[in-house]
């Protein structure tokens, strides 16, 4: 539920309207209050719609359809108007969730709230097929779930049975997997009450298994599967399945009727049968689901002010062209919340199944975009933004997500300014960034007084960043502090070195101090480590690596954080003729290294805290951003995608709250463990909240023909 636009009317037919329940193509559904005070789920339709001259007559027949229904599980129409510059009808307000949102927000439902459920949708459909006519769309999109019992909605394609003049020769008519064989098949037969009963049968599967019978992806695809493959109920309880796969069977004749399958499911003695006083059908969870929505249909959200539309908004769900062999084409019309997929040999457009309005989940990415850092900003914003579309692709996502982009420049007093800025706007849940760590540090305690998880991708905690501290702030990279296992892994296995010189380039300040003495407490091999410093001012490393070579060393690690003094040691290194095996820290990794050290760098290894984003397995990745930036990832970006994607599996874990806070989405981020792209993203269940070190989260590259090449994760 989302407050009204500005450019929404507040009045239609009497009905005053308080909300947006859900928009998409063919128009808008509100909530709305009758003048006796009744809630009511009210449709408009666009003005733009009407222009086929056949539409007025489908929706007229829509209202008188549902009008001429009387079944508990069927959802009367109280009001409509075919005739009005945009038509609209009503009907009243069921608060529960669809069919589709349930599963897909709980899993799969209890076998005696599925035989409830299917009793009472068999009922709802036996009324239909009783009043000589067909549902046509029978899918848990269109199926809600109220306290007392399920309700069958949209009418927008029913038709009555028997040939029609609204129906088109050689069309598919309904949603991909749950339309019958005889329909998928393309041969154009006419719709019977049966092919109701088979989608039925496709409901019931899918509520007591969380799986498709016929599976998803390419509306064809799954036809062709529809018509010649049997359904995949594996996963269907006992008690479920052999009712389903009766519904399911591929001749309409050996099908049941819905009156037979109601008879089934309420058979006395069948375990879980469905009684009279069914109030607690429902798990609890969706319960609450539905309690909520009943509480937030009684305080509406005050209508918006109207504001400069933004360019990072989503547009409302729409029908997306796909291409498909042949020529052959989907186009779809949707009346009402109603879609109907006709398939043409000409042209093609398909509704996703199952569509529902969802809600918008808006995350605020800050980052430095024209600052010294924009190189990291940009990754970080690309990859954020590939996440999104992503999520948002999904044709079972539970809402969309949204960006606001703000460019901080790496300024600390400009970070502070556009944070508040995101603070201030209540769609935001939570802010990916900033990309440069004295912005990070200036913004942290905003983030904290306003309970918003800041997620830090690129940045690392330091003296003024502390996830002990800082109780929203969740850094999803590995620690300076941990950087040097992967070399001491790669020292150990791979070159085996026992005596281990470290050239301590004191321009780095702490961070190479850290390094040095890591390294000489946890000496690869158990072996010797011995250190000898670059003082900061000094350029020259010539003495120190003699020093250093003096002890024989089978391995030299650099500990500075400067590309130009690193190539120099490169460079000092490869003068005093040294082959073995040369190491250094991430912060080196730059073009200025490899120029600047030149045949000199060739062999050197790096522990990094950043996947390589062109790597094998991120490779349908690195596709999707050359598609849309025309060019490779960059470093972060992958870590970005992640990021994100982590953001989302937590607003998923709370989907059962209508609009999850800040504050919820900032604890419950800790607890939520991703699998990401990059690698894997879980927390420390302690004061820290810190990135847990597993395998995975650090990686080695070696610098190989001039290029730094990945050598894979370090585990």
């Amino acid at each position: 539920m989302r407050a009204l636009r500005a450019e929404d009317p507040r009045e239609v037919g009497g009905h005053r309207l308080l909300a947006r329940l859900g928009a998409g193509g063919m128009g808008v559904v509100y909530l709305a209050r009758t003048g006796g005070g009744a809630l009511v789920a009210l449709k408009v339709i666009r003005a733009g719609q009407t222009a086929d001259p056949g539409f007025r007559a489908r929706f007229r027949r829509e209202a008188e359809v549902a009008e001429g229904l009387n079944s508990p599980w069927l959802v009367p129409v109280t009001g409509a108007d075919a005739d009005a510059a945009e038509p609209w009808l009503a009907t009243p307000f069921v608060p529960g969730p669809s069919l589709a949102e349930a599963v897909a927000a709980y899993g799969p439902l209890p076998e005696r709230t599925v035989r409830v459920l299917g009793a009472r949708l068999a009922d709802a459909l036996a009324e239909v097929h009783g009043a000589g006519l067909i549902h046509r769309d029978v899918k848990p999109g269109n199926v809600l779930l109220a306290m007392d019992g399920p309700r069958l909605i949209d009418f927008g394609i029913a038709r009555p049975v028997g040939p029609s003049a609204l129906t088109r020769d050689g069309a598919i008519v309904g949603t991909p997997g749950y339309v019958p064989p005889e329909q998928a098949d393309h041969k154009g037969a006419e719709a019977v009450p049966a092919g109701d009963v088979f989608a039925l049968g496709c409901v019931l599967a899918y509520a007591a298994s969380g799986r498709r019978p016929f599976g998803g992806g390419d509306p064809f695809a799954v036809f062709y599967r529809t018509v010649h493959e049997e359904p995949d109920v594996e996963a269907v309880p006992d008690g479920i399945r052999e009712p389903a796969l009766r519904c399911l069977a591929k001749a309409p004749g050996d099908r049941p009727t819905a009156a037979e399958v109601r008879d089934t499911l309420t058979a006395p003695g069948t375990p879980g049968t469905p009684g009279t006083g069914d109030g607690d059908w429902l798990p609890a969870a969706v319960l609450r689901l539905v309690a909520e929505r009943s509480s937030a249909a009684l305080d509406p959200p005050p209508p918006e002010e109207p504001e400069p539309t933004r360019a990072d908004d989503p547009p409302p769900p729409s029908r997306r062209g796909l291409l498909l062999a042949g020529g052959a084409a989907a186009v779809t019309l949707a009346t009402g919340g109603g879609v109907t997929a006709y398939v043409a040999s000409r042209r093609a457009r398909t509704t996703p199944p199952d569509a529902a309005p969802l809600p918008v989940h808006t995350l605020g990415v800050l980052a430095d975009l024209s600052g010294p850092g924009r190189a990291a900003g940009r990754a970080v914003e690309r990859g954020a933004r590939l996440a999104v579309a992503a999520h948002n692709s999904r044709t079972e996502k539970k809402y969309r997500l949204a960006l606001r982009v703000s460019d901080d420049g790496g300024d600390p007093a400009r970070a502070e300014r556009t944070a508040r800025a995101l603070l201030a706007d209540g769609a935001v849940r939570a802010v990916i960034g900033p990309t440069a760590e004295a912005a990070a540090e200036a913004v942290a305690e905003l983030f904290e007084k306003a309970r918003t998880a800041m997620v830090l991708v690129n940045v690392s905690t330091g003296l003024k960043l502390s996830t002990s501290e800082h109780r929203t702030l969740c850094v999803t990279r590995a620690p300076e502090t941990v950087l040097q296992a992967p070399l001491t892994g790669y020292l150990t296995r791979t070159v085996r070195s026992t005596r281990t010189a470290v050239i301590d380039d004191r321009a780095a300040g702490k961070a190479g101090w850290a390094w040095a003495s890591g390294l000489r407490e946890y000496p690869p091999n158990e072996g010797t480590v011995t250190v000898h410093p670059v003082e900061a001012t000094d350029a020259d490393f010539a003495p120190a690596v003699r020093d250093a070579l003096a002890t024989r060393p089978q391995a030299v690690v650099h500990t500075g954080v400067s590309p130009a003094r690193a190539a120099a040691c490169a460079r000092a290194l490869a003068a005093q003729g040294f082959t073995g095996a040369r190491a250094g820290v991430w912060h080196i990794m730059t073009p200025d290294f490899l120029t600047g050290a030149g045949a000199a760098a060739e062999g050197w290894v790096f522990s990094a805290p950043y996947i390589d984003p062109s790597a094998p397995p991120l490779r349908t990745f690195a596709a999707a951003h050359r598609t849309r930036y025309g060019t490779a990832p960059a470093r972060w970006s992958a870590e970005a995608y992640d990021a994100v994607g982590l953001v989302a599996t937590t607003l998923d874990a709370l989907s059962d709250t209508a609009t999850p806070s800040t504050a919820a989405v900032a604890r419950r981020v800790f607890t939520t463990t991703h699998q990401g792209l990059a690698k894997p993203l879980a927390f420390a269940q302690d004061v820290t909240h810190a990135l847990r070190n597993e395998d995975g989260t650090l990686f080695l590259y070696e610098v190989r023909d001039g290029a730094f090449r990945y050598l894979g994760p370090f585990e």
